[in-house]
């Protein structure tokens, strides 16, 4: 936390999406107007609220509004526009007191959310609502999990580990028939669902990796309350050491830029990991065996990837596909017209792509 010079005396910055804080900050309260508060949101001032908790909801709610919507737009424009918009409601913030006590009128006792996700706290602290309403809603999922029917069990996901809410995937590996049951790599297992759903099919040995160590602390609690305990688990950026008859991996779809830790599970800037799983592929697939790679379309309806990008990236790692698996997504958002990327999303195929290493030429 960084200290944070304001006019109600002075409190440090909390965040964990290393957003720096406003230069300026101002304490308010419900006498201020939504028009008055989103001009000063715009020229970038802080919003401190020193109003009823209630109120400051519907604050963010009326700048929200304000901010207008980019449907219609390219996806480039739509990102740029979320972007703005998030910068400007992260402008309006909350007091914490030492302890994460959260001291407005009618307010929720965040201390313990809050201390899942920033540690102790011995000092007083600002913290954008935005933010604040977010760790609030992952401690409600680490709580409550998520069911996730082919466990026939609940997952429970931590902040800033993506939830699998979408449940299509999952069902894709729980459907497809096992190449091998000696041994499986899950590629960025994420809460840890596709291991999971992996041991509950037979697989033997399941080797969990990725590169975020608040992921893999979500997957081991939720191996253990599977009583999956030994799925083994590796702090890595892609691989572990050795070979697989099996590799399964879910990188994040959307080849753009990620601007939150959590968004590294949907964005992935020029395809670098999709990329780095594909070309080390062969090193740690054994011969006749498969990786499944799960992608959905949406890349290629947005105009971000085409189909024949794709497939030559198969090629030039000496990859063959030797069989698809596709789904149709059920999330809300496929029927959602007010949702921006709706013509997409309605079009939108997620697929179980089967490949396997290349068979090297005969010899003479």
């Amino acid at each position: 936390m960084n200290p944070l010079s304001t006019k109600d005396g002075g409190r440090h910055w909390l965040t964990t999406v290393g957003v720096k804080p406003p230069r300026t900050v101002v304490a308010v309260n419900d006498g201020i107007t939504a028009d008055e508060a989103f001009r000063l949101a715009t020229s970038g001032t802080g919003l401190a609220w020193y109003g009823d908790f209630p109120g400051a909801r519907n604050l963010l709610a009326a700048l929200s509004r304000r901010c207008g919507t980019a449907a219609g737009k390219p996806f480039p424009d739509q990102r740029n526009h979320q972007s703005r918009r998030a910068r400007l409601l992260g402008r309006l913030l909350v007091p914490l007191d030492p302890g994460h006590v959260l001291p407005l009128r009618r307010g929720p006792d965040v201390r313990e959310a809050c201390a899942e996700v920033y540690g102790p706290s011995e000092t007083a602290s600002l913290v954008s609502l935005r933010e604040l309403l977010g760790v609030i809603g992952a401690h409600e999922w680490r709580v409550k999990g998520v069911e996730i029917p082919a466990l026939g069990a609940k997952l429970h996901p931590h902040h800033g580990v993506f939830s699998p809410v979408r449940g299509e995937y999952v069902d894709l590996v729980a459907r497809t028939p096992l190449p091998a049951k000696e041994l499986a790599f899950d590629i960025g297992t994420g809460t840890g669902v596709l291991a999971a759903v992996l041991a509950r099919r037979g697989v033997k040995r399941v080797v969990a990796t990725d590169n975020e160590p608040r992921a893999l602390a979500c997957a081991r609690e939720n191996f253990e309350r599977l009583g999956f305990g030994g799925i083994e688990t590796l702090e890595t950026d892609v691989f572990p050491p050795g070979r697989a008859p099996l590799v399964v991996c879910n990188p994040p779809w959307l080849p753009s830029r990620a601007r939150t830790p959590l968004e590294r599970a949907v964005y992935d800037p020029g395809s670098r990991m999709l990329k780095a799983f594909l070309d080390r592929l062969p090193r740690h697939l054994e011969p006749g065996g498969e990786a499944w790679l799960i992608l959905s379309d949406l890349a290629e309806l947005l105009g971000l990837r085409t189909r024949d990008e794709l497939l030559a990236a198969f090629d030039r790692s000496g990859l063959e596909i030797r069989g698809r698996e596709d789904i149709r997504p059920r999330h809300p958002r496929v029927t959602d017209r007010a949702d921006p990327l709706h013509d997409a999303r309605a079009r939108e195929v997620t697929s179980l792509w089967r490949l396997t290493t290349r068979a090297a030429p005969a010899p003479d």
